[in-house]
């Protein structure tokens, strides 16, 4: 396969064989429900009467769901947190303005700093009085 693309016979031959051993019937199997995943929650192909409740059962479905669904570890989690909490900064220290131009803005710099300010102001807790915490416990 190429780019995720089936090129030739033998290639469809693999893709078929791969289908046939990972989504086979078996997980439309009524007597033995087969689990896509059972990470947080229990993932399977719902058993509804009509396509109402069908839809239904997949709206109700949690749209935050953990990396061991996907079959990933959950530091990708924290990989993915971090990623984006760099892109968001990035992207809010690209969208500012720039000195010059006199026209009374901000500069990069000063928001920066305001930015810093509230963050420091709002979430930061007190740092622990280690010496007190030490002595209450008689630990030397």
């Amino acid at each position: 396969m190429y780019g995720g693309r089936v090129t030739d016979d033998m290639d469809r031959r693999a893709l078929v064989t791969y289908l046939n051993e990972y989504l086979g019937n078996f997980i439309f199997d009524k007597n033995q429900k087969f689990f896509f995943s059972k990470a947080g929650a229990d993932y399977v192909i719902p058993d509804e009467p009509t396509f109402e409740l069908t839809l239904q059962y997949i709206d109700e479905i949690d749209d935050l769901v953990s990396p061991g669904v996907f079959g990933l570890h959950s530091n990708a989690e924290i990989q993915y947190l971090t990623n984006s909490a760099k892109s968001l900064y990035k992207n809010i220290l690209d969208m500012q303005t720039s000195e010059g131009g006199g026209a009374g803005g901000v500069s990069k710099e000063e928001l920066i700093n305001q930015f810093a300010d509230e963050i420091e102001a709002s979430n930061i807790p007190p740092l622990y009085d280690v010496y007190n915490i030490r002595k209450s416990f008689d630990v030397p």
